[in-house]
Order: structure tokens, then C-alpha cells, then sequence
């Protein structure tokens, strides 16, 4: 399930307050400061930290994550 641009516009990471995006498969919104994964149930966002899961960027992840700054 797709979240609402509304909604992703105004979720935040819970531990840093940074930028979240969904992943490929709108499952997870991932936090790329914080390389946490929160999980997306049922069509409803899991913005707590104890639920987060670490996740690591890949080399071409990282360099495409460079060029568009």
C-alpha cells in the first residue's frame, strides 16, 4: 500500500527528527541518517524506535544519494 504524500510530508524519524522515505516496496520508511528501517503495517506507519530495524545503504546507493545534493 502506498502511503499519502500528505502523510510522508509530515513523519519525521523519531530518533533524529530527519527526512524519512519509503522504500521500493512502501513496506518500510527508511531513515537515512539514522541507517533505520521503521515498518509500514496494515497501511500504517511504526514510528517507534524500539521497532526499527538497521539497515545498510549499498556503494551505488550512497554515490546516487551524493550526486542529487
Amino acid at each position: 500500500m502506498v502511503l499519502s504524500k500528505d502523510l510522508l510530508e509530515i513523519l519525521v524519524c523519531p530518533q533524529c527528527k530527519g527526512e524519512i522515505v519509503p522504500d521500493d516496496n512502501h513496506d518500510k520508511l527508511l531513515c537515512h541518517a539514522c541507517k533505520l528501517a521503521y515498518p509500514v503495517r496494515d497501511g500504517i506507519p511504526v514510528m517507534l524506535v524500539d521497532e526499527a530495524l538497521p539497515f545498510s545503504r549499498t556503494p551505488a546507493q550512497t554515490a546516487a544519494d551524493r550526486a542529487t545534493r
